[in-house]
């Protein structure tokens, strides 16, 4: 009880000497603590001003730890999704030859079994090639001898210079050469030297992924109708079974290999359509994008060059396209017809045009040389 008293008197005692403080003194107090304010201020504000800093800067920092868990996971889980493709493609390739190909070739003509097994053999192929180049084929990266490089930039990641169209990957921890995106079904980035590799993969997976669903529809259709008698069969099956007397026998019931047959077309078919919508769609918007001469990456950043310079009054041209086809020709890389045939419907390890460090010349299968555009 006595120290509550003392502390409380040693208080009162120090606010009455801060109320006899003359007018000045308590002026001067107040001046103080607000320069140490401002100070202080100043100090925190200097230590994170940015010329740069926005809200999308802001938004970023934030979500910097999201990001940094997901390119982790990301490394770590392209394994298994490597593995999931070719689980999935092996199991549907399994199903084809031992349960589909048996009965096309006891029911279909000569003609459409000669159609199905050239056109499906081929598809294979081309699939199997393009998926193989693609995880296997390193997409380029920057030489380690900077001294003749010449770049446009200098990656804030790796403290390089970075040549035009190079950008650096978060989940690789490098940067790639004309990177486009880093994908995890393949388990590296897609760049300049794998990029067609990768657009030819998800071209031919549709493809398949269609010829699959529409040459299965009528099999899958009597597999789904199959599958529901079954069950109803099961259900009257129990009931017999449950008020079964001497004379009754219950009804006949699929043998496992029937369920087998059946469940693996409902499988195949559900499987392929699905496959065919989600990579068609993504198939397309890649087709969209070579077609404009631009990877993902270069897309989200010619469009908010393209919205600045039109503020100015100003139009944006993609330096780095020669137009639709010739976007297709050089992407391709074919340069005389005969290319049509070896490169594009024959498995090609061709190389890309150019090494990817540089894009001051247009290949030789541009048929109008262009003047050099406003660049990136």
């Amino acid at each position: 009880m006595r120290s509550r008293q003392r502390i409380f008197a040693a208080v009162m005692r120090l606010l009455l000497k801060c109320l006899r403080l003359g007018r000045r003194r308590r002026f001067k107090l107040v001046r103080q603590a607000e320069q140490l304010w401002h100070y202080g201020h100043l100090c925190f504000r200097s230590l994170l001003y940015n010329s740069f800093t926005n809200g999308d800067v802001v938004l970023d920092s934030l979500f910097e730890p999201v990001y940094w868990l997901v390119d982790h996971v990301t490394r770590w889980f392209g394994v298994v999704f490597v593995a999931l493709v070719i689980g999935l493609t092996s199991s549907i390739v399994a199903i084809v030859y031992i349960c589909l190909l048996p009965l096309i070739l006891q029911t279909y003509t000569p003609a459409w079994i000669c159609w199905h097994l050239a056109y499906g053999h081929w598809n294979l192929i081309m699939i199997v090639f393009h998926y193989y180049m693609a995880i296997t084929t390193s997409p380029g990266h920057p030489p380690q001898a900077k001294e003749k490089l010449t770049s446009v930039s200098i990656c804030r990641k790796c403290i390089a210079p970075k040549p035009a169209r190079t950008h650096h990957c978060s989940i690789c921890n490098r940067c790639v050469l004309k990177m486009d995106h880093h994908c995890p079904w393949l388990n590296n980035c897609v760049g300049h030297y794998n990029h067609r590799y990768f657009f030819s993969f998800c071209l031919f997976m549709t493809m398949g992924c269609i010829y699959c669903s529409i040459s299965g529809w009528e099999m899958f259709r009597d597999a789904y109708a199959a599958i529901e008698r079954t069950k109803l069969l099961e259900k009257e099956r129990l009931q017999v079974a449950a008020n079964q007397t001497y004379y009754q026998t219950p009804p006949p019931t699929f043998s496992f290999r029937q369920r087998a047959f059946h469940k693996s077309v409902v499988y195949l078919w559900v499987l392929c359509s699905s496959v065919a919508l989600a990579l068609g769609a993504l198939t397309l918007w890649h087709a969209a994008l070579i077609t404009r001469g631009e990877t993902s990456i270069e897309r989200h950043i010619n469009k908010k060059e393209r919205q600045r310079l039109q503020k100015k009054g100003k139009v944006f041209r993609n330096p780095y396209s020669y137009g639709s086809w010739d976007n297709w020709k050089v992407f391709l890389g074919v340069h005389i017809p005969r290319h049509w045939l070896t490169r594009v419907l024959l498995p090609s390890p061709h190389l890309p045009h150019g090494t990817g460090l540089s894009w001051d010349l247009p290949p030789s299968c541009v048929t109008e040389q262009r003047a050099s555009l406003l660049a990136i």
